[in-house]
């Protein structure tokens, strides 16, 4: 089997490192796939410099608000209006209990007259409580725990909800929290929220097919059996599917939040219940951040094997802080445009002493995770924070990549009318070809109503473009970092911030004039909304697999360089997917494969094939 190996020449630039003194790259050598890995693989039946510091991480502001009060289910108490004659607005009349205990008026003159008594009912709702009475208690409360929550201010809710915080402010590194077995070995927002995050879990096991497919297949052999996995991903009801399989396939996992607006505390918490030692909460600052990644990292007689990376901080804070344990590591599995560009970085300078799998470039992350679920999750972000019409309003794109591409053919869709800005004369003629007209941004910054990020680059918006901006213009980001737009300029004493919601800031100028800034400039999606499960299962079960291969790689396999996924991997993930969608592959006559110079089970395409 070959495996492409992706040279560091061929690496995208990265804007905040120069590196001099390069060798130059080797040949790419002809690799195959590691035994466990093809048996996982079974057909279906039925067919930045090391040395710099890492790009910040996606840190949001502290959460908003909690939920508004919880609707009332007891029946209403009303009162019988009492007549217009009883003038208690008089101040001659004087009040006087009446002898059998009613209320009495004296007048002036001396009258005395019984006033009418208040009559309370209660109102019911006879059908509503005899149904209600029908219901189990257990049910009932199931049956309402997405409606309403415990309190007016403590909301179970996913990132979906404008707002995800607690009324206890207490950090969750200040608690002291046990899990039901009686272990302390994690650090969530609330371990009693676990009951909700396994329903979530649930939910989303039934949109990932592979992944469960992997699951039922290869928890026999137990292809991960001694594997110890740091994982530094978005900790969602995906990501949590993804470790109980990589759990049930015989790793060992810890893990910690690679964005810290992005943790559902629910699922969390129902990780840390399942015995997953999880350190992440939704609004963790800076140095909660890293505090979290140590203790994953950090513990004694626990040596990690592999890395399971999203961004490439954990990756970095193991080379940096514990240099022998990250020579220690089989392997590392990227899967963000901004992590393999720092991965790229240690090989250049010839300091990746560890294979790396590429998961990002791989057409299953690429085709699918950076355009569909874009496609789907942009409007779903930009709705549920500024509930804003996307009809008639102006946007400008930066970047016609993937996710670039997923961005505008949505908002396009949705009668808006799109700019693209691009640096690559191909994706420029990409956005040309489909309706799309390039500029400059200086060109249309004064009349856009919404700036939308997706380059991976840094500075893309800078102040001045920022200054520009007309009143209430709308800005975000779709890529990973929080780099691409300059929000520290705007941190300034003539600028005034305003909370208006969780995730979302006007800052104001001293004319008035305003910007809408959605979660700081992180990323929108994961930030301010959710994804589709199904595009997940997709990148999370090429995870899986690019995993098995590597820690099932023998000795000398994959040397210190970064890989692309074989074909034959990319594959086989499809063809887990397909039979959601009742597909049937057609399959190649041997006259037709020898025809082509095929083998009738794939790999179908080279790997310079770029569909």
């Amino acid at each position: 089997m070959s495996v492409q190996v992706v040279s560091a020449a061929a690496a995208a630039k990265v804007p905040e490192v120069e590196l001099k003194d390069l060798s130059p790259a080797e040949a790419e050598p002809q690799l195959g796939l590691s035994t466990a890995a093809v048996s996982a693989m079974a057909p279906p039946a039925g067919g930045g410099d090391p040395e710099a510091p890492a790009p910040a991480a996606e840190r949001p502001p502290a959460p908003g608000p909690g939920s508004g009060p919880a609707a009332a289910l007891s029946p209403a108490a009303g009162k019988v209006p009492q007549a217009s004659a009883m003038k208690r607005s008089d101040p001659h009349h004087q009040h006087q209990r009446h002898r059998d205990g009613g209320e009495a008026l004296v007048s002036p003159d001396g009258t005395v007259t019984e006033a009418p008594r208040t009559v309370k009912k209660q109102i019911q709702f006879a059908d509503q409580k005899q149904e209600f009475n029908k219901r189990p208690t257990k049910i009932g409360r199931r049956s309402l725990s997405r409606s309403i929550s415990q309190s007016s201010t403590d909301s179970y809710s996913s990132a979906a909800s404008y707002t995800d915080s607690s009324d206890d402010e207490t950090s969750p590194r200040d608690k002291q929290q046990k899990n039901s077995k009686g272990s302390s070995d994690f650090c969530v927002k609330n371990i009693k929220q676990a009951e909700f995050g396994r329903r979530e879990i649930e939910i989303a096991e039934q949109e990932m097919p592979a992944l469960m497919a992997l699951r039922k297949r290869a928890q026999g052999e137990k292809p991960l059996a001694g594997a110890k996995i740091v994982g530094c991903t978005h900790i969602t009801a995906q990501t949590a599917v993804l470790m109980e399989t990589l759990g049930a396939l015989g790793a060992q996992c810890r893990w910690a939040a690679c964005n810290i607006y992005s943790t559902l505390n629910e699922v969390a918490a129902a990780l840390a219940e399942n015995g997953f030692p999880v350190f992440a909460w939704k609004g963790e600052s800076e140095d909660d951040f890293w505090w979290c990644i140590d203790r994953c990292v950090n513990v004694e007689g626990w040596q990690p094997n592999m890395i399971l990376d999203d961004g490439g901080d954990l990756t970095h804070w193991i080379y940096k802080k514990y240099p022998n344990m990250f020579k220690k590591i089989k392997g590392i599995v990227e899967e963000s445009v901004t992590g393999v560009h720092r991965l790229y970085q240690l090989s250049k300078a010839g300091k990746l002493c560890v294979p790396a799998m590429n998961v990002n470039d791989s057409v299953t992350k690429q085709k699918f995770d950076n355009l569909y679920c874009c496609r789907e999750s942009i409007l779903d972000g930009l709705k549920r924070t500024t509930d804003m019409m996307f009809g008639g309003k102006q946007v400008v794109v930066c970047g016609y990549g993937e996710v670039g591409k997923g961005c505008c053919a949505a908002l396009k869709a949705m009668g808006s009318i799109v700019y693209v800005t691009e640096i690559d004369p191909i994706c420029a003629l990409q956005a040309c070809m489909d309706g799309f007209r390039l500029v400059k941004l200086n060109e249309v910054i004064r009349q856009v109503d919404i700036v939308i990020t997706c380059t991976g680059n840094k500075n893309v918006v800078t102040r001045e473009h920022l200054d520009r901006m007309k009143n209430s213009c709308i800005v975000c980001n779709m890529g990973h970092s929080n780099t691409e737009i300059d929000v520290a300029s705007l941190r300034t004493p003539e600028l005034t911030w305003e909370r208006v919601r969780s995730q979302v800031d006007h800052v104001i100028w001293p004319d008035g004039k305003r910007i809408v800034l959605l979660a700081e400039g992180r990323l929108l999606n994961l930030s301010c909304s959710t994804v589709p499960t199904f595009v997940l299962s997709i990148t999370a079960t090429t995870q899986a697999l690019a995993l098995i291969e590597l820690y099932n790689a023998p000795e000398g396999r994959y040397k210190q360089d970064v890989y692309l996924l074989p074909k034959k991997m990319d594959e086989y993930v499809a063809s887990l997917h397909l039979p959601t969608f009742d597909a049937h592959l057609t399959e190649l006559t041997d006259e037709q494969a020898k025809y082509l110079g095929l083998n009738k089970n794939g790999p179908f395409k080279p790997n310079y094939y770029r569909y």
